[in-house]
């Protein structure tokens, strides 16, 4: 079965939802969530996404992210794999965790409205799913973004970018008095029916008007074919991760030859590899590679052994 296209392009926003494999949870515990999160906050600085919403619900997840630069499919396959990996590891398990491939719905930005539908839409989650008594404030589920909404901006991670959100709420200034407001309208939208709006972001592929569906449909057609796009996003990861390596050998005085001159465990070279794997999502193999340090699996026990002296 071919897979769907995934549109992406600098400044794309989107609601990513996936589900647990069979439906079961993905979260066990509340460590589970914490190392969720701060999984995360490490594909944030990867990727410079910026949250706008999110929601940890027991079986599934909702993030609502914005992509400065055209990385959603490979920072959330690293993600993805990355908080498989760790939870499987504390829980001493194997296998998949996730079912299938994460669902993705462009929403289109610029204060139109629709940012504010699929934030409150993901705020509104534990609502909806009686996870919250009708006495208890949208504020008391900890495992959302709301909350820190509430917050003064210090206080948040920084990952979460509040502004565009609360602007579209009629909301121009992150105060006191605003956040305060913030939180009486969504309580007031919270008691409001609204199953008719939520509609398009359950069953839709985008959420926007009319133009910026076309426009979509119009990119959507330039670039479908057997890879649907994958030879650009994996040159647009290369760029990044050549342009970061080109950096560090220009810190330490160093030409192309000298990747091939220098051994394979020199101890700049580890440097050089942590910080692309710290920095980039590219594998292990294409750094082991690009670096001349052997295999993936050489170059992994390089990494591991330098963290153990």
């Amino acid at each position: 079965m071919a897979r769907k296209l995934r549109v992406e392009y600098a400044g794309a926003i989107y609601h990513v939802l996936n589900r647990g494999d069979r439906r079961e949870p993905i979260f066990r515990s509340d460590a589970d969530r914490l190392l969720f999160l701060n999984t995360l906050a490490e594909a944030c600085q990867k990727t410079g996404w910026q949250v706008h919403a999110l929601c940890l619900m027991p079986n599934h997840f909702h993030l609502v992210v914005e992509t400065p630069s055209a990385n959603l499919v490979s920072g959330m396959k690293w993600f993805l794999g990355a908080y498989t990996s760790r939870f499987n590891r504390r829980h001493k398990l194997c296998g998949h965790l996730f079912s299938g491939r994460y669902k993705s719905l462009l929403v289109e930005g610029g204060g139109t409205g629709y940012l504010r539908t699929v934030c409150d839409y993901v705020h509104l989650n534990p609502v909806r799913a009686k996870l919250l008594g009708p006495a208890e404030k949208l504020s008391g589920f900890r495992w959302s973004s709301y909350p820190a909404y509430l917050l003064p901006p210090r206080q948040r991670p920084f990952w979460l970018r509040v502004d565009r959100l609360m602007g579209e709420h009629g909301l121009p200034r992150d105060t006191k008095s605003g956040r305060r407001e913030f939180a009486l309208r969504m309580e007031a939208r919270r008691a409001a029916e609204l199953e008719g709006e939520w509609r398009a972001v359950r069953r839709g592929w985008c959420l926007g008007g009319r133009q910026f569906r076309q426009e979509l449909l119009a990119q959507m057609r330039e670039r479908t074919g057997p890879n649907h796009g994958g030879e650009e996003r994996r040159q647009t990861e290369e760029a990044w991760a050549e342009q970061r390596l080109a950096e560090e050998m220009k810190r330490r005085g160093w030409t192309p030859g000298d990747l091939a001159a220098h051994r394979k465990g020199d101890g700049q070279k580890i440097q050089m590899a942590r910080s692309l794997r710290q920095e980039t999502t590219m594998t292990l193999r294409w750094i082991a590679d690009r670096l001349n340090m052997g295999t993936a699996g050489s170059l992994a026990n390089l990494l591991h052994g330098d963290e153990n002296q």
